[in-house]
């Protein structure tokens, strides 16, 4: 399949402008929000849902922009997933740019997650790029590095400073499989890291760099990875955690995830962000409850050592992808979960 053309991005920001000159009207000014904490969203998907129709609607059933309504109710800042060379372009370098100048207007701080992959990286799945599979392990450490850089440098070229850099997406097991998956080689693993946090701070020396893993209520898992990258010379500023209970174990979930966050910041000395949450959309008193459990236990931590709270996809809905822990209800409306970030 072709990648996304020039054409398509200018008129995503065509469009992007025509709503955003109708904002005035809609009247979406942004909660006031004097935390320290990044209450954002992964909204990855945004331009995607755009072109196929999509719309979004404010409480009182009016089509706004996606990106300033969730502004409005809370949000300060964004995450942007990036792919190398994606089948369809969405989540390309071109994309992500796109993405990032609507946040950078709205003066939304910047989460760039880097997947290192051609399409989703996760648990289950560290695929390496077509174009890297056949490069020897020193090809793939400057591969990392040129994508990191290149990225970067687009972004930096438009006057758009990314605050957090992941390297990688739930490596939980490593990454760019097999010759990087942490369970045969932590090594390697933390190799491969390394090019991707020494990029990023040539780019941006001031970002934090982020390592993020799955299940954040997962302590042996954090102490394993943590320890051997520790103990292999990994670099990081920042654990970076997954968070998705479901109704009936939250509250356990959430006490887990709170006590391996303090032994994190105890055992490393580092800071923590919760990079990805998500509950059943359906469920939104449920999910409201414990969102705001969350962030009140986050918020107990001493020295603001939690750096914040993303949601995963908030602005999925009516099945989009799948997706079914998006926090909008099939009319395309916010539901009660978003009030946590008031």
């Amino acid at each position: 399949m072709k990648k996304l053309k020039i054409g398509l991005m200018v008129c995503l920001i065509g469009l992007y402008m025509g709503l955003t000159s109708c904002s005035d009207k809609d009247n979406l000014e942004p909660t006031l929000n004097v935390s320290h904490l990044a209450k954002g969203a992964d909204v990855s998907w945004i331009t995607e849902m755009e072109a196929a129709g999509v719309q979004f609607y404010n409480a009182g059933g009016t089509a706004v922009d996606g990106l300033k309504l969730l502004h409005s109710l809370g949000m300060n800042a964004v995450r942007l997933r990036v792919w190398v060379d994606p089948a369809r372009g969405w989540c390309n370098k071109n994309d992500v740019l796109v993405k990032a100048r609507r946040a950078n207007h709205l003066g939304m701080r910047l989460l760039i997650d880097f997947h290192y992959s051609d399409n989703w990286a996760d648990p289950g799945q560290q695929t390496k790029p077509e174009a890297w599979k056949s490069l020897s392990f020193e090809g793939l450490k400057k591969a990392v590095s040129d994508h990191t850089k290149e990225v970067l440098e687009l972004l930096k070229d438009n006057s758009i400073t990314p605050e957090w850099v992941q390297v990688g997406n739930e490596t939980g097991n490593g990454m760019l499989w097999e010759e990087g998956k942490a369970s045969v080689s932590m090594a390697n693993y933390a190799a491969l890291n390394n090019a991707g946090y020494d990029a990023a701070k040539t780019i941006f020396p001031t970002a934090k760099v982020i390592i993020h893993l799955h299940n954040g209520y997962d302590n042996n898992l954090f102490r394993w990875m943590f320890d051997g990258l520790k103990n292999n010379g990994g670099k990081w500023d920042v654990i970076g955690m997954s968070l998705y209970p479901s109704k009936e174990n939250w509250e356990e979930r959430n006490t887990a995830c709170m006590a391996n966050i303090k032994d994190m910041i105890d055992r490393y000395q580092t800071e923590v962000m919760i990079c990805e949450v998500g509950m059943s959309w359906d469920e939104e008193d449920i999910a409201e409850t414990w969102l705001k459990d969350l962030f009140s236990k986050i918020n107990s931590v001493p020295d603001q050592k939690v750096l914040g709270v993303f949601y995963w996809e908030p602005l999925a809905y009516g099945g989009w992808n799948g997706y079914t822990l998006g926090a909008f209800d099939t009319n395309g409306r916010p539901t009660k979960v978003l009030n946590a970030f008031k």
